[in-house]
């Protein structure tokens, strides 16, 4: 009978064990901003997916590029439009590791100031990036915050001639995120 017990409780309690070693978030907080000299252009989208493994470090992030809100409509069509080509690469993806993840303790509160290195893939293009970043740990919940900054012409976006003054070569970008347990 006590076997039974054990096996039963084995059978319940592993898989909401492993379950719990990946955190997700579909409300993910990505924001850019373009800051030329006659113009300064900011866009945010709160609901970008991402997934954390804090057991091999692998984070992930998937956003649609339509979800960026602008504060002027046309600004927003334009983007999606004419630069990005939205129809045509409907999502940005960050696939990376965070560097010495194993030096986290995880089931710890705790900030922790880490580097995170991977592919950045916009626009059909995909290049390594690393960027500076920070784990927050409290109370068994994790959140990550990081920014980068880019070039336009890195990914392949072209800027017509007419605008070329008003939108910046580079482009900074704001990321943040409260993980939840992912539950299978």
């Amino acid at each position: 009978m006590k076997n039974l017990i054990v096996v039963l409780l084995i059978a319940f309690i592993a898989p909401t064990l492993s379950a719990q070693s990946k955190y997700f978030t579909k409300e993910g907080k990505i924001s850019f901003s373009s800051d030329a000299p006659m113009e300064k252009i900011e866009a945010h989208n709160r609901k970008a997916n991402s997934v954390l493994d804090p057991a091999s470090g692998k984070m992930e992030w998937s956003v649609l590029v339509k979800a960026f809100q602008f504060d002027k409509a046309l600004m927003q069509e334009h983007f999606n439009e004419n630069y990005m080509e939205s129809d045509k690469f409907p999502k940005a993806v960050f696939k990376g590791v965070v560097q010495q993840h194993d030096k986290i303790d995880w089931t710890k509160d705790g900030a922790h100031n880490v580097k995170v290195k991977g592919t950045l893939e916009i626009h059909g293009v995909t290049k390594d990036v690393v960027a500076d970043g920070k784990i927050t740990i409290k109370g068994g919940s994790i959140s990550a915050q990081s920014d980068l900054t880019i070039a336009v012409s890195d990914y392949e976006i072209k800027i017509p001639a007419v605008v070329k003054d008003n939108i910046a070569k580079t482009v900074k970008i704001d990321i943040k995120a409260d993980y939840a347990p992912l539950v299978k």
